[in-house]
């Protein structure tokens, strides 16, 4: 078993996809990640489980890897359902957090504006080029920039995790300017298909964020560090030149019309 606690955790499932179950079970949903550069050590370690719990998480991934292996699988006790997960975030992640609020409200609406896409009319194209300039603007320069270059440099930049989010971040770029292209020979299939990946990238994205990256680095983050963080924070909204409430404004609208 030691070896594969060093592979890549999307090799392992490739292998064995009875571990991606397992792991489900667990509230530890590799299997959507685009990337899968984590290591199986990395993922036990990221999302703190109980004891009891990654002792018996454990011992089925390697029952699944190796049905021969003599191992011990402890009883699951029955408890009861399990509650909402809730994160007690420091301030600066707390800041991130609600960053996503925004983001996710407009993710949520991708899948209206592509079902009525449409541009050969210039507001047709100007809806297209307003989303893309909530996303390079807010959800970009922003909101990723804060974690590219402050947040992540709190951290070993060459860990899988924070390669995770970089080649997410990547993609999310990529997707944008493939969006732009397409609306320069108004390919209205191949912006729909880029927006739609966009969105399911991001949602995905933020879930890793929310759920597993912050509380890992809020847990790892000495008092002065939060603080420096939020000061570096604040002074990096103040630098940035213009005010989210653009962007709130333009999401209001478009909810108050889509759903009309």
């Amino acid at each position: 078993m030691k070896p594969y606690l060093t592979k890549g955790i999307k090799e392992i499932i490739d292998q064995f996809p009875e571990v991606e179950k397992i792991l489900n079970e667990y509230d530890i949903g590799c299997g959507p990640c685009n990337v899968g550069l984590c290591q199986l050590k990395d993922i036990v370690e990221i999302h703190r489980l109980p004891v009891d719990q990654e002792q018996e998480l454990m011992a089925r991934i390697t029952k699944a890897i190796d049905p021969e292996a003599e191992v011990k699988i402890p009883e699951a006790k029955e408890a009861p359902p399990p509650e909402p997960k809730a994160f007690n975030y420091s301030p600066p992640m707390r800041k991130l957090v609600d960053e996503h609020v925004l983001i996710k409200r407009w993710i949520a609406l991708i899948p209206e504006v592509v079902k009525d896409l449409e541009v050969e009319s210039q507001a047709g194209r100007q809806l297209v080029l307003d989303g893309v300039d909530m996303i390079r603007s807010y959800a970009d320069k922003f909101h990723h920039a804060k974690e590219e270059d402050i947040l992540f440099k709190y951290f070993d930049e060459n860990s899988d995790i924070l390669k995770v989010m970089h080649e997410d971040h990547k993609q999310a770029r990529g997707h944008v300017q493939a969006i732009l292209e397409a609306l320069e020979i108004k390919d209205k299939n191949a912006i729909a298909e880029h927006l739609m990946a966009y969105a399911g990238l991001l949602t995905e994205h933020i879930r890793k964020e929310d759920e597993i990256l912050y509380p890992w680095m809020d847990s790892s983050l000495s008092t002065r560090q939060v603080g420096e963080l939020f000061s570096k924070f604040n002074e990096a909204d103040l630098q940035m030149g213009f005010s989210p409430k653009k962007y709130e404004a333009f999401i209001d609208s478009l909810e108050k019309k889509l759903n009309a």
